[in-house]
């Protein structure tokens, strides 16, 4: 088996953001996927491109999520360019409906130079809300996610990734703290420096290819369960947050209801409970929806940690072993910044980061 510079395991969002920083950087890269590429959270997730409640989060939430805004609109156009398909990147706004730590959340636009709005009366127009000091952010965007999982994976292909899929690891070749062979049911691998992007299921990859290590990422799984209907288009302009659920417009006209959040759930069966949930709350929202056909119902498993700070950077005591991992809801937003800050540190690039928040700390 051929030999890359990087080997990254996991082809989700920021298994192939990841890749792109490296290859465009010069450097070869294989991926392996155990299934197919993009078909994990990444595909899942409703694609708005800010955290909900940014103002609630960490600083070094922020910090990634920023410079990925930033970079967003090239990517998207730069991808649609060299593969044909749109990642439909589109600035739809996002309209906060309640609002009750207003003086946090307007204090943190301001220092991120984000625009915030009063919204008028035409932005309710055909909603029914009650609402508590609402917002409007007319910077915030959103993607299509599988569109831009499709045009990454080409873009990517295009650019000499070797790529693996339906390829489950098996054991690592583990000597004096560097792995040097992965082995999977594809066969075996040698490798130079290996990236961890498998999301929710990277803990257990700990627990069961690299028994004894005293440090592991505590990355749990956090189901999501999601609704698609099917509207004319402009039913609705805008991404709508309202408490902490929200729809998202597609340019097609569907839109997008999210989402429940299950901890420590470790598989995809979606429940009639949650879609009554989300059926409810988006009937109720946007009347409209009632007489709109109900397209689909599907589950995702995001890759949560305690407090929604991902894991980018070397494993402590294994030389070669680097984590771009734990994303949560934020995946899809912060990886072009997680990719860059996870290159700039392998390839020994100066960082525009900080990356010691995101560093593997002793599991307790």
């Amino acid at each position: 088996m051929r030999s890359s510079d990087i080997t990254i395991i996991g082809g989700g969002v920021m298994g192939l953001m990841t890749a792109r920083e490296f290859l465009n950087a010069g450097a070869s890269v294989t991926i392996l996927e155990k299934n197919l590429c993009g078909q994990e959270a990444s595909w899942a997730g409703g694609g708005i491109l800010s955290p909900l409640y940014p103002w609630r989060q960490a600083q070094s939430i922020t910090d990634l999520v920023l410079p990925s805004l930033e970079r967003y609109p090239k990517i998207a156009a730069d991808l649609h360019e060299k593969t044909g398909i749109d990642p439909e990147w589109t600035r739809s706004g996002l309209l906060v409906t309640q609002n009750p730590d207003d003086i946090l959340a307007r204090e943190w636009c301001r220092n991120s130079k984000l625009n915030v709005e009063n919204p008028d009366a035409a932005t309710f127009q055909n909603l029914n809300v009650r609402t508590e000091n609402p917002i409007f952010l007319p910077a915030i965007a959103q993607i299509r996610n599988p569109r831009l999982l499709q045009a990454l994976k080409q873009d990517v292909l295009n650019k000499g990734l070797y790529l693996i899929e339906n390829c489950e690891i098996t054991s690592f070749t583990l000597e004096h703290n560097r792995i040097y062979h992965l082995h999977s049911n594809r066969g075996k691998f040698p490798v130079n420096e290996i990236v961890l992007t498998t999301g929710a299921w990277t803990r257990s990859i700990f627990q069961t290819l690299l028994i004894g290590l005293l440090d592991m990422p505590e990355i749990y799984p956090a189901k999501g369960q999601m609704l698609l209907f099917g509207a004319p288009p402009d039913t609705l302009r805008h991404i709508i947050l309202d408490g902490d659920r929200y729809l998202i417009p597609r340019r097609d006209g569907k839109i997008i209801v999210g989402s429940t959040v299950e901890h420590d759930v470790f598989h995809k069966t979606i429940t009639v409970d949650a879609h009554n949930l989300l059926f409810e709350f988006a009937t109720a929202l946007l009347p409209a929806l009632k007489t709109a056909p109900l397209l689909k119902h599907w589950a995702g498993l995001r890759p949560a940690t305690d407090d929604g700070v991902p894991y980018i950077g070397r494993h402590p005591e294994i030389h070669n072993l680097n984590l771009n991992a734990g994303h949560f809801r934020n995946g899809l937003t912060m990886s072009p910044a997680s990719a860059q800050l996870l290159a700039d540190l392998i390839l020994n690039r100066p960082t525009t980061v900080n990356p010691k928040p995101y560093q593997f700390h002793p599991c307790t």
